[in-house]
């Protein structure tokens, strides 16, 4: 008879009593208890365990040094397996990895993929592990699936781990990476756990499970602990909903580990009674056929895709687990102070890898006693159910302790508390455990005190009173990767910066002075940390002083370094190649060849080539696929970053190399052609705005006369000029500007138009726009300065308040953030322009209103050689007079005496500058 029968008994008759209704209550009940008497009867001993709980871990060290078993199947992903021995050279907690970037199998949009198991010392997990690593023929096996079926078998949306990783700044060390828990104990549905926490007079799931499990079970005994385990667990498997996303994903782990406990079992012939699975409770109550070692059932394990993992430590922290696995703010701190206190109280020896860096030294390894032989499964849920829980003594020097260091941490951060308030904590402390019925006060009646009697209603500091708590009972603890657990790219970029003479371990940020006049030596130092700054977040290599663009090199440079601090991000590089250079070289290469990558995108990466890596090859290559890129280009949406991007080139070889490299010349001649064709399209398309057609005009006019000696023909860039035809008024005043610089277009001819389109009261409202693209076109004509001073002294002087107050905002938008290259050119037009000081302001005649008509000259004889000349050709005064904007008058052609010689503007010109025709006349008469 099952040792449970009595137990499944009362229950059904309970549940019959006071139920009154359907059957699912006395199923439910009689179903766990089934789940249980399962469990235990396996014959392979299941140890369930919730992650990062201190009563777990208790009885793991515990049940440890009593059976000593010699395999321990240990629920972690398979493939981390060589990780672990490199746990000894860290200080916890920290987090295995997984990582991918180059994908086959899955959709290059999931890239990178990132699989994380953070490890603390609080936990069951810590304790299999040190006790397998550090004992003599123990043998330990990870049996979860691998992290390329975590993947395999994700959902498509994931609905409880979505957005965890963002609750906090702080909690950004697992980054987007999927978590592996080891016992994820938490109600399937959001009704079971409210009605816990409303019953239970708790705030959230970490207090409920800290108040009504970690408490009692911390001094439980072992058969206790493992029933209580695997009722919770077969409670929270049978009340979650048949249609959670997650079911079948469980259901498969637990094939999955079954299946490869078996495979090992057959492959070493290992006896099962010298065995222990340490898996989560949920998995404990296991359903699945192929459950147990006596199960047939096959399943087939589907096999990995090609993708290349990389495995490797990363830093972990408190914080960033709470974030990733949804736990309340503090939980895993109080957790492992709760485990400290646990080890000092019950007198337990918790097992600890040799050499684990942030712990004390310990005294040599006592041997192990003889194993204790498992003794028959006997009832223990009964007596646990039904007696009280034994209620824990006030321990006032414990509280009084925390009372007043919560009071002397609040004066620190700037709260006016004192001793009363010290008191009041230690008496409120006990008020909100008595009404929440426990005589102990826990840390988290102790935190609701601690915010109720200091913080009262302002936060005088960055910290509040709750965080305060957090840190005092033991703070955010951040793992560290030790040197020899680093990745071979992590420790070269150390041993590169020991130059520095910083210890760049530490997580404090350092300041870095690099004098390269008086250390030379220090460059390579320099030129490390500008990729550094290339590859990694803004805040772990960050420039004080100095730059790195092209064709400057700083004397002085001055660095802020946090690498300590963002182990993380290195150790991921670190997956990518073996020096910085490689990964950068690999990094550019992807950019450039991805689907959505722009000649813009390339001209970027050939310029980061040119600063970093010094590579002419490479810089060619990324060269050759920018010119592929720009003449696969439907759109010109990226126009300005191209003109941009190929001036500094430009400017770069043509300073530091004899000729232009063969992809550069490439790139100016596909553009030219490039541009020419889209450019009538450009204009005419309402989509294409006139940054970009400004850029395109750019191109193509100041890269002319580098085009045309390459080969290209003037003829196209008119031809595309003449065949656009825009209807937006910015787009027509660049046709305008362009048709000047070509020649099509004279500037009194422009001036006239622009003059007609403040008089005419229709077009008024649409002028500013006009404005805006003759702005826009001093990018490809510069030329043009004079005039579009011009005409924004004119908009200002005659365009009405309605037109000119709304326009003036976006004007100055649009040049700061378009136009900011050209502002320079208006202000210094501006300055030649208009009068310095105020006093020579009211007699100042703008040049463009013209000037007074000079008085008469007396006329001049018409004779000598000049008069002669000027009757036979008068074409060239004629057209000097119309440029300056006289009417010539000439004598008719029989040479009337009647008319005097030299009568008109023409002659009063001569007669007013006769040195002029003078020397006109030496130069033919030689």
């Amino acid at each position: 008879m099952s040792p449970f029968g009595a137990l499944r008994e009362q229950l059904l008759g309970a549940a019959e009593t006071f139920a009154g209704g359907p059957r699912a209550l006395p199923d439910i009940l009689a179903g766990m208890v089934d789940d249980v008497d399962r469990a235990l009867r396996e014959e392979l001993e299941i140890f369930p365990v919730c992650h990062h709980s201190p009563a777990s871990a208790l009885a793991m060290a515990r049940r440890l040094r009593e059976k000593q078993p010699e395999v321990i199947y240990l629920e972690l992903c398979e493939d981390l397996r060589p990780l672990l021995d490199e746990l000894r050279n860290c200080r916890l907690p920290v987090a295995l990895q997984a990582f991918a970037t180059d994908l086959d199998g899955f959709p290059s949009e999931r890239a990178p993929l990132s699989v994380v198991a953070p490890i603390t010392e609080a936990s069951a997990e810590y304790q299999a592990i040190s006790y397998a690593l550090d004992t003599p023929g123990v043998e330990l096996v990870l049996v979860d699936r691998s992290s390329d079926h975590v993947f395999q078998w994700e959902p498509a949306d994931p609905p409880e781990e979505a957005g965890r990783g963002e609750q906090e700044e702080e909690a950004a060390l697992h980054g987007d990476a999927v978590g592996v828990e080891i016992g994820d104990l938490r109600p399937g549905f959001a009704e079971l756990e409210e009605h816990l926490l409303h019953h239970g007079k708790v705030r959230h799931w970490s207090e409920w499970w800290d108040q009504y499990v970690e408490q009692p079970l911390a001094g439980a005994d072992y058969e206790t602990y493992r029933q209580v385990m695997v009722l919770i667990g077969s409670l929270f498997r049978r009340l979650r909903p048949s249609r959670d996303a997650r079911r079948a994903t469980d259901e498969d782990r637990e094939r999955y580990m079954w299946t490869r406990i078996r495979e090992h079992l057959t492959a070493s012939g290992a006896d099962p009674a010298d065995c222990l699975h340490v898996c989560g409770a949920f998995h404990a109550a296991s359903r699945v056929e192929q459950f147990g070692l006596a199960s047939t059932a096959p399943f087939e394990i589907t096999p990995r895709t090609g993708t290349r993992w990389r495995y490797g430590l990363i830093p972990s922290s408190h914080s960033a687990i709470e974030a990733q696995f949804g736990l309340a703010p503090g939980s895993v701190s109080v957790a492992a102070a709760t485990w400290e206190k646990s080890v000092k109280r019950t007198g337990v020896t918790p097992f600890r890898l040799d050499g684990q860096r942030g712990t004390r030294k310990r005294a040599a390894r006592k041997r192990l006693p003889d194993p204790v032989p498992a003794g028959p499964v006997t009832d223990r849920l009964s007596g646990f159910l039904s007696d009280a829980p034994a209620l824990d003594a006030l321990d006032e020097a414990e509280l009084l302790g925390w009372c007043v260091d919560i009071v002397r941490l609040a004066r620190r951060n700037g709260y006016l508390s004192s001793t009363a308030d010290a008191i009041a904590v230690f008496e409120t402390s006990i008020l909100l455990a008595g009404m929440r019925g426990r005589a102990r006060p826990t840390p988290y009646d102790f935190q609701d005190a601690a915010v109720t009697c200091i913080e009262k209603d302002t936060v005088p500091g960055r910290r509040d009173v709750r965080r305060l708590c957090e840190i005092l009972l033991g703070g955010d603890r951040i793992g560290e990767v030790g040197y020899d657990a680093l990745p071979p790219l992590a420790r070269d970029v150390l041993d590169r910066l020991t130059p520095l003479g910083l210890d760049l371990e530490k997580r404090t940020i350092q300041r870095a002075l690099l004098d390269f006049s008086a250390t030379p030596e220090l460059e390579p130092c320099s030129d490390l940390l500008w990729m550094l700054r290339r590859l990694l977040p803004g805040d772990a290599v960050r420039p004080i002083m100095g730059a790195r663009r092209l064709g400057e090199r700083p004397i002085q440079e001055s660095w802020d370094l946090a690498i300590g601090r963002n182990q993380r991000a290195i150790v991921e590089l670190g997956y990518e190649g073996v020096t910085i250079e490689q990964v950068l070289e690999q990094r550019l290469r992807k950019a450039v060849h991805a689907p959505k990558a722009t000649a813009a995108t390339a001209l970027q990466a050939v310029e980061d080539s040119l600063l970093y890596l010094k590579s002419r090859r490479f810089t060619d290559e990324l060269g050759a696929r920018a010119v592929e890129l720009l003449a696969a280009e439907r759109t010109v949406d990226d126009a300005p970053e191209v003109l941009r991007g190929v001036r500094r080139l430009l400017a770069h070889y043509r300073t530091t190399e004899p000729e232009l490299p063969r992809w550069c010349a490439a790139f100016v001649t596909a553009g030219y052609a490039h541009y020419c064709t889209l450019l009538p399209t450009a204009f005419a398309d309402d989509d294409t705005g006139a940054r970009q057609v400004a850029a395109m005009l750019g191109f193509l006019i100041s890269l002319e006369s580098l085009a045309v000696s390459l080969g290209c023909d003037h003829t196209q860039l008119e031809l595309a000029v003449k065949q656009s035809h825009p209807t937006e008024p910015g787009k027509t005043a660049l046709l305008w500007a362009a048709e000047t610089q070509l020649g099509l277009l004279t500037t009194a001819e422009l001036r006239e138009r622009c003059d007609g389109l403040l008089d005419n009261p229709l077009v008024v409202p649409a002028y500013p726009r006009y404005l805006s693209g003759f702005v826009q076109a001093l990018e490809s004509v510069p030329s043009l300065s004079p005039l579009v001073v011009e005409l924004l002294s004119k908009a200002f002087a005659r365009l009405p308040d309605t037109v000119l107050l709304p326009w003036l905002p976006k004007l100055i938008v649009t040049l700061r953030e378009q136009a900011a290259e050209l502002v320079p050119v208006l202000v210094r037009e501006a300055d030649r322009t208009f009068p310095a000081g105020l006093a020579a302001v009211d007699a100042w005649v703008p040049p463009w209103e013209g000037r007074a008509a000079p008085e008469p000259a007396p006329p001049i004889a018409a004779t000598g050689p000049v008069p002669g000349l000027l009757a036979a050709r008068p074409e060239s005064c004629d057209a000097v007079t119309a440029l300056l904007g006289l009417d010539p008058a000439w004598p008719d052609a029989a040479g009337d005496p009647a008319v005097p010689p030299g009568a008109g503007a023409a002659g009063a010109l001569l007669a007013a500058h006769p040195e002029t025709a003078g020397a006109v006349a030496a130069l033919l008469t030689v």
